[in-house]
């Protein structure tokens, strides 16, 4: 797997960018500021990550646990009436979940190195 290639890492960083930067423009309420900061950061730090470094197929459990988080902040951190922080929320928390499940579908079929030497 070569560095800095796979779509679904980058659509889990583009998540954490947007989720964090959201908060410039939505009406802060309860802990949304600091959730929607800190799991974007996390988000961003943890694409990054897999993106320079490929072969960690743990950090997809990573992405997708911090996916989970942040969809459940609204509830959890006591912003969930507050509409546009909760929807960022609830999208963005739903997009790096997507990304970690589609990253794990051929983990679970088997590793990354079997399937490279399956195709001949």
């Amino acid at each position: 797997m070569k560095k800095w290639m796979r779509w679904q890492d980058w659509v889990t960083v583009a998540a954490g960018v947007v989720v964090a930067l959201s908060t410039i423009w939505v009406t802060p309420g309860g802990l949304s500021m600091l959730l929607m900061i800190g799991l974007g950061a996390l988000l961003v730090i943890a694409g990054l990550i897999n993106l320079a470094m490929p072969g960690l197929d743990w950090m997809e459990w990573v992405h997708g646990a911090i996916g989970v988080l942040l969809f459940i902040s609204p509830w959890a951190g006591m912003y969930a009436t507050h509409m546009g922080a909760a929807w960022f929320s609830w999208v963005c928390g739903g997009v790096a979940v997507i990304a970690a499940a589609w990253e794990l579908l051929p983990v679970r079929g088997g590793s990354h190195h079997d399937m490279a030497h399956s195709h001949g």
